[in-house]
């Protein structure tokens, strides 16, 4: 394999952990805790969600051949807060937008790493357009993290950990030599 099919790879990997993490998240709010705010003027889950969503769509439906900021995105209604809007909708923009995401990474080919596309008329390399959206959607699927975490902890329940627990890198380690050999 080339490098630079090892980086495209390394991408979409990195993508699809993001995607998971944050609904491994997701899945320990209830339907209300979607819409709540964690905290006065920080957004809810749903509404990153839904942000998330429509950048998505904007910024990866033919991303090689148009700007990344399409006309008919309307990014402020993103940000308005609909707690009408059910979890099957929400998840259903959810795995649209990622299904854009790891798509594009799933068609790019090396010599597309060449390539200049814009976004909002900034010419930018392709892959100086993807760590850009590695790095928004690393912060947003962040945010999701932390923000669900506050909210189930905040309702009394226990809260399940997305990677090491507390108190459990001993044994996580000990794992990760048994099956890659010391450290």
């Amino acid at each position: 394999m080339s490098t630079e099919a090892r980086i495209i790879e390394s991408w979409r990997e990195i993508f699809a952990k993001q995607k998971d993490r944050a609904e491994r998240a997701m899945a320990q709010l209830s339907d209300a805790e979607l819409h709540e705010p964690p905290a006065p003027s920080v957004n809810a889950v749903s509404v990153i969600i839904r942000h998330m969503a429509g950048g998505m769509r904007s910024r990866w439906t033919d991303w090689l051949t148009t700007d990344g900021e399409k006309p008919g995105r309307d990014r402020e209604s993103e940000f308005a807060v609909d707690p009408s809007i059910p979890r099957a909708q929400l998840m259903e923009a959810w795995e649209g937008g990622w299904s854009l995401v790891l798509g594009a990474m799933a068609a790019l080919t090396p010599g597309d790493l060449a390539r200049t596309i814009t976004i909002r008329g900034e010419p930018h390399s392709v892959p100086r357009a993807v760590t850009r959206q590695i790095d928004h959607y690393g912060y947003h699927s962040g945010q999701i993290v932390t923000f669900a975490k506050m909210l189930v902890l905040r309702a009394g329940r226990e809260w399940t950990h997305l990677s090491v627990p507390p108190g459990g890198t001993s044994a996580f380690n000990a794992g990760m030599r048994e099956r890659f050999g010391s450290f």
